[in-house]
């Protein structure tokens, strides 16, 4: 759903894995019309990365998420794209029958020999299959002007 405060140049995407078996999300509109993807999208305006993965999730999939780790960050000059695997907390997944025509929990050896699946979010399943050298979320404490700030990093207490 597009929202007047969406800032289309920044977003997320999560690879929720349960029993070997990655939440993948049939894409109903633009380059990924028919693909299975990871679910995700773009933040609005006020919203963190952690923020956005949650509401997203939620709204495509009705599932509830907590971001983990931040297993790769796509970007260029004008635009960045975040991916975090995520655990699932609770619900049962279905389609949001707007962004996405099905959602499914497939398995992650399957995925990678599926044509409908782009290399990209195979590439991030991988990456997620791969966690122990993802960076975690580092406690800190930061100027509070700019709000909560969060670091990620692989250096573990």
């Amino acid at each position: 759903m597009e929202n007047k405060s969406t800032d289309w140049g920044r977003s997320v995407a999560g690879v929720v894995l349960k029993d070997n078996k990655v939440l993948l999300a049939r894409h109903t509109y633009g380059n990924g019309t028919g693909l299975l993807v990871i679910p995700g999208g773009y933040l609005e305006q006020g919203e963190t990365p952690q923020e956005a993965l949650k509401r997203e999730f939620l709204e495509e999939t009705g599932i509830v998420v907590e971001p983990r780790r931040l297993i790769g960050i796509r970007f260029n000059s004008q635009n960045w794209y975040a991916v975090f695997t995520a655990d699932h907390i609770s619900g049962e997944p279905h389609s949001d029958h707007d962004e996405n025509s099905e959602v499914v929990w497939m398995d992650a050896a399957e995925v990678m020999d599926r044509d409908d699946v782009p290399d990209l979010t195979k590439a991030l399943i991988r990456c997620a299959l791969n966690e122990d050298e993802a960076f975690g979320l580092i406690p800190f404490v930061s100027n509070s002007r700019h709000g909560p700030g969060y670091l990620y990093g692989s250096a573990q207490e």
